[in-house]
């Protein structure tokens, strides 16, 4: 079976979601059946948005759970290396950009967060301040400089 890796807040994270649809799913089953109830299953609205609700509900908890169930938690940066529970600082000629590395599906670039998964973070992994790294991206080849892991 597939690891998958978390830091301890992107598990626990993972786990009050879970816990949260578990508690939601009841009442989502109840609005379902009032639903049907009303009759005419393809012309009711009610009944379409709770089904697709329940659907949602379910898909994620079942994924939820193969992920937690998969799950390896690593505790902290490796301390001179980049690896999950890294903060790095990358910069280059143009701008300095600061990320978080987290756990294979904890990602968000918007809030500073980037996997070992990503292009970045796949460029990244193990290497030390004041290496270098080349990337290729849309906006053609990007040259880094590792200058801060904490």
């Amino acid at each position: 079976m597939r690891q998958i890796r978390f830091t301890k807040e992107g598990f626990e994270k993972a786990q009050q979601e879970y816990e949260e649809l578990r508690k939601q799913r009841p009442a989502v089953v109840e609005d379902l059946k009032k639903a049907r109830e009303l009759g005419d299953l393809k012309e009711n609205g009610y009944y379409q948005a709770s089904r697709q609700k329940l659907s949602y509900i379910d898909g994620r908890l079942f994924r939820l759970k193969m992920d937690m169930k998969c799950a390896v938690i690593i505790e902290g940066a490796a301390g001179d290396r980049v690896s999950i529970g890294s903060q790095v600082t990358l910069v280059n000629e143009k701008e300095e950009i600061v990320y978080r590395i987290v756990g294979d599906f904890e990602a968000n670039p918007s809030e500073g967060k980037i996997s070992l998964l990503s292009p970045l973070g796949r460029a990244i992994d193990g290497k030390k301040i004041g290496n270098e790294v080349a990337l290729e991206t849309p906006r053609g080849k990007m040259v880094y400089k590792l200058v801060a892991i904490k």
